[in-house]
């Protein structure tokens, strides 16, 4: 195998596995910008869209200032295209990490990029469940936790859903940091494949984005399949 592949790809070979271009840090540095963000941004992403639905007109904690600044600034930073959210985040990512390049750095772009659009699904997804479960709940003297808890339990095959369309949103934002400097799989596409000519770099490193993808996919419909209960 190994030699089939020195033989057939031999760019592809030439990075091996390990070092700063290597295949097994680039997966490794794709997979650590798709968890992190995801896990950080999504969990903001899951407090403003439960937020917004809980506050808006008719929610069951009405509060029109708090749901107009919520859908405001939701709406922002939806509307701001990543490359250049990326470029607006450097000051900000200098400050938190101390660099402007590398993995570390576009996490904190990319977890910004998570939360408005993950909060926009979550938002969606609950807004469609049936207000006569909450409105149950609330006559039978449900705490504000207990309606939260009603929510998530109710949306949870849609959110996992929503969180594997984000997750596959997310493989693709890496790829485009990547090709700025973060590194991982969009990195040596682009630098070590498509700028330098060589196809065959560049085919692999998509062909293993997609295998990500497909796997993303797979299990989030697997798990969908699991908990849903309708």
């Amino acid at each position: 195998m190994i030699e089939l592949i020195e033989k057939y790809l031999p760019n592809v070979y030439a990075l091996g596995w390990s070092g700063d271009a290597g295949w097994g840090t680039a997966i490794f540095n794709t997979l650590y910008m798709t968890v992190i963000p995801f896990i950080i941004g999504g969990l903001l992403g899951l407090v403003a869209g439960l937020l917004l639905v809980m506050t808006r007109p008719g929610g069951v904690l009405e509060n029109k200032p708090v749901f107009w600044l919520l859908d405001k600034v939701t709406s922002v930073f939806r509307a701001i295209p990543f490359i250049l959210l990326l470029a607006v985040m450097f000051p900000v990512a200098l400050f938190l990490v101390g660099t402007m390049l590398g993995p570390d750095a576009a996490n904190v772009s990319l977890s910004v990029a998570v939360f408005p659009f993950f909060a926009r699904q979550v938002q969606v997804v609950l807004s469609e469940l049936d207000k006569g479960i909450i409105e149950a709940a609330q006559a039978s003297g449900a705490t504000t936790w207990d309606i939260v808890k009603v929510y998530l339990t109710e949306g949870l095959p849609d959110l996992i859903r929503v969180s594997t369309v984000t997750l596959i949103s997310l493989v693709g934002e890496t790829a485009m940091a990547g090709a700025i400097g973060a590194g991982g799989l969009g990195n040596v596409a682009i630098s070590y494949g498509y700028n330098r000519y060589n196809n065959d770099v560049t085919w692999v490193a998509t062909l293993i984005i997609l295998i990500l993808i497909f796997a993303i996919q797979f299990l989030g419909d697997f798990i969908t399949k699991k908990v849903s209960h309708k």
